[in-house]
């Protein structure tokens, strides 16, 4: 089989020879922005690191006041030169800089949690052991603040990366190998949303199955499967994403790895595991094969027990820090329209049981009485919600309020009273509820949230599918430090007022 070049039919194993050295080279040219990305995010994290361990010798120079002595200071200089740079090694030994987790996934956060804890774990074990006095401020002062400053700075660099995909080319170009249908969906899920970061620049389909001049979806058909390894390293690829079919099978997958592997070329497998998350797929190799296991959903145990106790605590902490906005938005209620401070409705939390949802009032009285005159001028909302972006049932103050969500502060009781979580999917109606299918139901199986993915990706914005697709993959997938990410992006989500009304 033979590949067609600038007009002219060349065999694989020609062009293959050509290439040498300069095909090589070209694969890896393929990355330069992920080499200067990954500069920025070092000597960001190089700033963050020797900040927060300076300062936390600053402190213990200070508390010391007259005790300091010239050697002290100077071990107190060599313990923090030591602490950032095996900070800062630990963060590389973790794969904290892997192009595959740049823009996309909490993999990129949980790896710079996981490698600072581990750190500052051996260095307490280390201080406690040998008794060294002067770790302490390091571990009180700065891991929590270096810890912050880095994830921080790690979620300020996403946002930059995001912003600047499409105008500076900083997406991962990947050949799509597999059946035409396979093709489609994937350069749909790919080349069909600009956050995705990839992008498919061509396709091979199985030998026999070229077509001259065929695209799908606006992508060159450019070979076949015997061809595939000659045409990633011709057209620049990243990688290269295989999709399962009768004519891939594993020697076909292993020969294609051995083409790869010489032009620095990725190789990836596609699975058809629809909204099944990471943590709960580990595999596991066996004779011949490596089977893939798929965890099920688990909604008690430790876990869960770990949430209880930190959304308690959490919605306490959040409670008293916002007790003067809290006191503030009542008087404006309060003093601004008639009627109580307070606004309660029923909804359906965790196993169906039914509970009333505290909310700041924002709209006149007689809301429920309005809301079928209402509804003839139509509905914003999805699915079976009623949403109106210009209801005029909202009180001036209320259309503030629900702007940036302090409309839903109150809900801060349900979590301490234990009906809510933090985290969780969106709180139904019971009329909602009455009306869902048994994929619908599964959202019942966790505490509702204040926030969520629902919250995140887009609030009254999303189609009625969406939303329910958001509370089911959060329902069989979440983890505790997916619950830290998503109240992470509810502040930019709260402060934008996108979606909300």
């Amino acid at each position: 089989m033979s590949t067609v070049t600038q007009g002219h039919l060349v065999s694989p194993r020609a062009a293959l020879r050509a290439s040498g050295l300069a095909a090589t080279r070209a694969a890896f040219r393929a990355y330069p922005w992920h080499a200067a990305y990954r500069r920025r995010l070092a000597l960001t994290d190089f700033a963050v690191v020797a900040t927060a361990v300076v300062l936390a010798a600053g402190v213990r120079t200070v508390q010391l006041g007259a005790a300091a002595t010239a050697v002290g200071t100077f071990e107190r200089l060599g313990m923090s030169v030591g602490l950032i740079a095996v900070w800062l090694i630990a963060l590389a030994a973790d794969r904290t800089y892997d192009p595959r987790t740049f823009g996309s996934g909490p993999l990129e956060f949980h790896r710079i949690f996981d490698a600072s804890w581990k750190l500052f774990s051996l260095l307490a074990i280390a201080a406690f052991l040998f008794k060294v006095d002067e770790a302490r401020p390091y571990m009180l002062i700065a891991l929590p603040l270096g810890l912050t400053g880095l994830l921080v700075a790690r979620y300020t660099w996403r946002g930059w990366l995001h912003r600047h995909r499409a105008e500076r080319n900083m997406t991962t170009a990947v050949l799509a190998i597999g059946l035409r249908e396979q093709a489609e969906r994937l350069i749909h899920e790919m080349n069909g949303r600009a956050d995705s970061g990839y992008k498919v620049v061509g396709v091979c389909v199985p030998v026999g199955a070229v077509r001259a001049g065929e695209e799908i979806e606006g992508v060159p058909v450019l070979g076949d499967l015997r061809t595939a390894g000659t045409v990633a390293a011709q057209v620049g690829a990243d990688c290269v994403a295989v999709s399962g079919s009768d004519a891939i099978t594993a020697d076909v997958v292993r020969r294609l790895g051995w083409e790869l592997e010489p032009v620095g070329v990725d190789l990836m497998l596609t699975a058809e595991l629809a909204d099944v998350a990471g943590p709960r797929i580990t595999v596991t190799p066996a004779v011949g094969v490596s089977l893939l296991h798929v965890d099920a959903p688990r909604f008690v145990g430790p876990k869960f027990l770990l949430k209880a106790v930190t959304d308690w605590a959490g919605a306490a902490i959040i409670t008293l820090v916002l007790a003067p906005v809290l006191i503030a938005t009542a008087v404006a209620v309060k003093t601004t329209s008639r009627g109580p401070v307070f606004f309660r409705q029923d909804r359906v939390g965790r196993g169906g049981r039914t509970f009333s949802m505290l909310k700041f009032r924002s709209m006149c009285v007689d809301a429920e009485a309005r809301v079928d005159a209402v509804a003839s001028a139509g509905n914003d909302g999805a699915g079976v919600l009623f949403k109106q972006r210009h209801d005029p049932r909202i009180t001036k103050v209320g259309r503030i309020l629900r702007h940036y969500s302090l409309d839903e502060l109150p809900q801060l009781f349900n979590v301490l009273s234990g009906n809510m979580s933090l985290v969780g999917p969106r709180p139904p109606l019971p009329v909602e509820v009455s009306r869902y299918e048994a994929r619908m139901r599964r959202r019942l199986l966790v505490k509702p949230g204040m926030t969520g993915l629902w919250q995140v990706g887009g609030r009254s914005d999303l189609p009625w599918e969406e939303c329910v697709r958001l509370d089911v993959y959060y329902a069989e997938n979440w983890t505790p430090f997916g619950d830290l990410m998503i109240l992470a992006r509810t502040a930019k989500a709260v402060l934008g007022g996108a979606g909300a009304y």
